[in-house]
């Protein structure tokens, strides 16, 4: 047979497609990775579909209702963070609905103060105002509701990360979130992602950590883009930070009612879902919605490595879910356009270095040179 060079790069793409990470979507989605350390329970996850937002909220907690009671022990007041990438977009943010959901939930066991914060990429006030939220410290004047810019408030903890050359930079994460005598709810969305595939519970908490300059500050500045940093070092960025953090995680609720598919996680299209989801456990959690939207768990680096440490289960045989089952809910969401480079730059071997660069010097032991 004749191959041209023209059918010669064919079959070549046609290979490479065979094996690169999307032609595995359709392979068994269990992650094999060495694990550093697991984590010792089990995780009980609430799943819940309807046509109300703000009862399928209510009702996932309800459902691991006995995991946050526990928790919940001696903490002086609630704090629940949103998502609000955009102070623009609703599709893009955390629903005023779902936050009534969770204060539903909070009234009849729980007499402690509750603290909205956020730290928006934008103006975190002027969101709050465009979604309504405003009208929320009125309405459950009881519990006594307040909003928080964690920007304005600009207290915080410095963490170091690593930046694109592999020097540490310090982040200052919001304080708010590391104060032992909160019970932090994180208010989460299903939606696609531009960088790490899925931005679910772990990326709502850890980019919503790093704080920027208040409106009016000189100079500008913002932590936040410190993990920018190329996609893997993105999701090795988002590892430390959670790590930091998981010791005080209460509980997370992700609203699935109306998700976002497409170039998540500010300019997608709507994904009328109707689901819920929440655990004490926000590793289960993400892991559940992942499939829920039917997105290749394999793909989504940070929350991989965060199995890895033991921050949580990821691993489908030791998460109890409660309600719905995921087959019955499962809805197949587009994911951003960069899909494939998002994959192939953390997945991928790196090359800027030769492979073999400092075995050479190492002693026998059979270690291949």
């Amino acid at each position: 047979m004749d191959f041209s060079r023209r059918h010669l790069f064919q079959l070549t793409g046609a290979g490479l497609l065979l094996h690169s990470p999307l032609a595995r979507a359709q392979q068994p989605t269990e992650t094999k990775t060495e694990q550093i350390r697991e984590s010792s329970t089990r995780s009980k996850v609430g799943l819940v579909r309807g046509e109300d937002r703000r009862k399928n909220i209510h009702d996932a907690l309800v459902a691991i209702d006995d995991e946050i009671r526990r928790k919940m022990a001696h903490k002086k007041y609630v704090l629940i963070k949103p998502n609000n990438v955009s102070t623009v977009n609703p599709l893009a943010t955390t629903n005023a609905d779902a936050l009534r959901g969770i204060l539903d939930y909070l009234a009849p066991r729980f007499k402690v103060p509750v603290v909205i914060a956020e730290s928006s990429a934008g103006d975190t006030l002027e969101g709050y105002d465009n979604f309504g939220y405003n009208k929320l410290v009125k309405e459950y004047h009881s519990q006594h509701v307040s909003l928080l810019d964690l920007n304005r408030e600009a207290k915080y903890e410095a963490l170091p990360l690593i930046d694109f050359d592999v020097h540490l930079v310090p982040v200052r994460l919001a304080a708010r979130l590391l104060d032992p005598d909160a019970f932090v709810i994180c208010s989460a969305l299903t939606k696609s992602h531009n960088t790490v595939v899925v931005t679910l519970s772990i990326k709502n908490m850890v980019l919503g950590a790093p704080l920027h300059s208040a409106p009016g500050e000189t100079p500008k500045w913002s932590d936040k883009r410190r993990y920018h940093t190329g996609v893997r070092f993105t999701h090795y960025n988002m590892l430390r930070t959670a790590q930091r953090m998981q010791p005080h995680w209460g509980a997370t609720v992700i609203d699935g009612f109306e998700g976002m598919e497409g170039n998540g996680p500010s300019a997608g299209t709507p994904v009328p879902h109707r689901i819920a989801i929440a655990s004490t456990d926000l590793v289960a959690a993400d892991r559940v919605a992942i499939e829920t939207m039917g997105v290749n768990p394999d793909w989504v680096g940070y929350l991989r490595y965060c199995d890895q440490v033991g921050l949580g289960n990821y691993n489908l045989a030791k998460i109890d879910v409660v309600g719905e089952s995921i087959d019955k809910v499962r809805r197949k969401y587009r994911l951003h356009d960069s899909i494939q480079q998002q994959i192939d730059e953390w997945m991928q071997p790196m090359r800027d270095l030769p492979v073999n660069l400092g075995l050479a010097d190492l002693p026998g032991e059979g270690i291949p040179v």
